[in-house]
């Protein structure tokens, strides 16, 4: 089976600051002028260099989201979640379509259970100079049902989810990002509200899908050993549930 193997510095990994957990440490994004390596900002949003590039062979960037900690998606105004998601797929593409890399991803972990460090709301992009981009997509789990479509974007609940217990695609062309920031938006905060074992866990993955942008939002939990070890993954019991209750959300 052909997979993508990175190299991690376990060394560099556990200088990494921590207040997920430890909340009482002291958090680097809300103290800005301490912040180095900046390449961009807009309002409240700046993209650097990630300080702990644990992943050899590659250049690992943070999106700070807001200006502060305690708040996320949910809680950000229509307007602030539309100029993030066009202020980080602009910085995604450009990385992408340097010809410095061969692949590059754009993700966001939020929560205890997400494989995240840090509470203040950001997400990031990392830049591989060798890793093979099509064994990064799972073409099979942005299949769904669609739940609600707007201005060309389309939300759907994954049939064949790549984690499992419940799994939403919002795919769309560039011109739709307004739209898909809209349903990423409520999506998060569904999450957030209605899947009790992730608590505030969650996780997003944005993909190039042929002409169009796919981004799949999932709550995170404790990864189950069906998964790990057999492949298994498990839907909930009543997707049609899992729908009526999001078309509510929505």
């Amino acid at each position: 089976m052909a997979i993508n193997l990175i190299n991690y510095d376990f060394s560099l990994g556990r200088k990494k600051p921590e207040n997920i957990v430890q909340t009482q440490n002291a958090c680097p994004f809300c103290d800005v002028s301490s912040l180095t390596n900046i390449i961009d900002r807009e309002g409240e949003f700046i993209f650097l260099r990630n300080k702990y590039n644990v992943m050899r062979d590659s250049d690992m960037f943070v999106l700070v989201e807001a200006d502060r900690c305690g708040v996320d998606m949910p809680d950000y105004t229509p307007e602030h979640m539309r100029a993030l998601i066009r202020f980080g797929v602009r910085h995604w593409e450009a990385l992408r379509d340097s010809g410095r890399y061969e692949a590059v991803i754009f993700y966001k972990n939020h929560g205890h259970l997400s494989g995240g460090t840090m509470r203040h709301a950001h997400m990031q992009i990392v830049a591989f100079h060798h890793a093979d981009p099509s064994l990064m997509i799972d073409r099979e789990s942005m299949e769904g049902i669609t739940i609600a479509e707007k201005d060309g974007a389309v939300l759907s609940v994954a049939t064949k989810p790549r984690h499992g217990y419940g799994e939403f695609n919002i795919i769309g062309k560039k011109e739709s990002l307004d739209a898909m920031a809209d349903y990423l938006q409520k999506t998060v905060a569904f999450i957030v509200s209605q899947f009790k074992h992730s608590g505030d866990s969650y996780n997003i993955f944005f993909y190039h899908l042929d002409d169009k942008i796919a981004i799949k939002v999932l709550p995170r939990m404790i990864t189950s050993p069906l998964l790990i070890g057999y492949g298994i993954r498990l839907l909930p019991p009543s997707l049609d549930d899992l729908i009526e209750r999001l078309k509510k959300t929505l």
